[in-house]
């Protein structure tokens, strides 16, 4: 294993500072590259005054945590945690509300930077992708060659950094990408993979989650060398026949998943899909029952979504909504519409109608969402025409607030029951 990375110490401390053992090396063809705390950086790359402060990004009062810098996660702040507890661990952190229309700018442009090196590019998230390099080694170089080459444009065009692993198969890459952070590149070449490998908590195998791992723990097996050194079939007989065979696989390094090509699907971004989907949801500052107050929260949330529609290309004819109790009980409820849509209004009328579906007498909301399923490019949505109708509707006003705003700001134009 070797890490490499833009600290001199790093580079000194490899038996080849300037990669010229590894230019023919075509035996780790697999690249994960993982941006570094990608929403914090993102969220701070523009204000030089927070570098060296603990940043939370979300996590605003009674929310949860989208992304925290390098320096809150010292203080044990981590994503999904609930505000309350992050700032109880880090009091002093500055906390930054989310960008999504930002964040979703950034990682396009990160993922284009990825399929120009090479088409096969498996998006898992907005901020992490596997590549598959081993077409492109002729034109860019070793593997190593093309993960400092994309380090350093990411960097350059961005202003974030990402660090890299670099293996011979997926799971080995994404667990190198892990041993790389920050800023730095970890390469497994084959013969170093159980050694690598082995000394490894088994819950670190890519896959493996809380539950495989305390069941695991239970029969003895902590690290990935005790898994590794189990027969097969006994192994087999106690996780199962499928489970004992990937864990077997893992722990060898062995695992031959191919790369599929695909785009991101968070926040409905990277394309048409029809399994797409875009969403927002917020949770109130206090408890509540009051039906104009969540009505009026359906409607800023569902501008939200429909603007971010409309900037990707897509309409979308399922809409969703989230409602979840004082009590943390949480339901959803959806609506398919005769027609695709990426209509403010329309959207809104539908999460309306879901809403008083549901026969809330005086329950207490704590969180609400929208969420529009089903996304198609714009192009492909025909629309019916209606004997009588206006020439000019509210896709029209949509547009031209989407006009206004790209001009002045997202608080510009608004629903007039939004305005404080």
């Amino acid at each position: 294993m070797r890490r490499l990375g833009e600290v001199p110490t790093a580079r000194q401390s490899t038996a080849d500072p300037d990669h010229r053992g590894f230019v023919l090396n075509t035996t780790t063809p697999i690249l994960h590259v993982d941006m570094d705390a990608f929403y914090a950086s993102v969220a701070t790359r523009e204000r030089p005054d927070l570098r060296d402060v603990p940043v939370i990004v979300g996590g605003a009062y009674r929310g949860v945590v989208l992304s925290a810098n390098y320096l809150a996660r010292q203080y044990g702040v981590r994503s999904a945690m609930t505000a309350t507890r992050a700032r109880r661990l880090c009091p002093h952190a500055v906390v930054i509300a989310p960008d999504y229309d930002t964040f979703g700018t950034v990682s396009t442009a990160v993922m284009e930077t990825f399929r120009r090196v090479t088409p096969l590019v498996e998006a898992l998230s907005l901020d992490e992708a596997f590549l598959d390099v081993r077409g492109s080694m002729r034109r860019l170089g070793s593997p190593l060659q093309i993960a400092e080459h994309l380090r350093a444009t990411i960097h350059d065009e961005q202003g974030i950094t990402c660090s890299v692993g670099v293996a011979a198969s997926v799971s080995v890459a994404k667990l190198a990408s892990k041993r790389a952070k920050p800023d730095g590149v970890v390469v497994v070449p084959p013969d170093e993979v159980t050694s690598f490998l082995h000394p490894l908590d088994v819950g670190e195998l890519y896959g493996v989650g809380e539950k495989t791992q305390a069941m695991l723990h239970r029969l003895g097996l902590v690290r990935v060398g005790d898994v590794a050194h189990t027969p097969l079939r006994t192994l087999q007989r106690a996780v199962g026949d499928a489970l004992g065979r990937q864990l077997h696989d893992l722990s060898w390094g062995t695992d031959r998943r191919e790369i599929v090509a695909r785009t991101a699907t968070a926040f409905g971004l990277g394309g048409g899909d029809p399994d797409k989907s875009m969403g927002a949801q917020e949770t109130f500052g206090r408890d509540t029952d009051d039906r104009a107050v969540i009505l009026r929260e359906l409607l800023r949330l569902t501008a939200k979504v429909t603007g971010r529609m409309r900037t990707a290309g897509v309409a979308g004819r399922t809409v969703a909504i989230t409602v979840r109790f004082a009590d943390f009980t949480t339901i959803t409820r959806s609506r398919t519409l005769p027609e695709a849509t990426d209509v403010t209004q329309e959207v809104y009328r539908a999460a309306t109608a879901l809403y008083d579906g549901l026969g809330l007498q005086r329950a207490r909301i704590r969180l609400v969402g929208v969420r529009v399923e089903g996304l198609l490019p714009r192009a492909r949505v025909h629309r019916q025409l209606v004997l009588g109708e206006r020439e000019h509707g509210w896709a029209e006003a949509d547009r031209a607030v989407d006009r206004a705003t790209r001009r002045f700001g997202s608080a510009a134009v608004r629903p007039a029951s939004l305005i404080d």
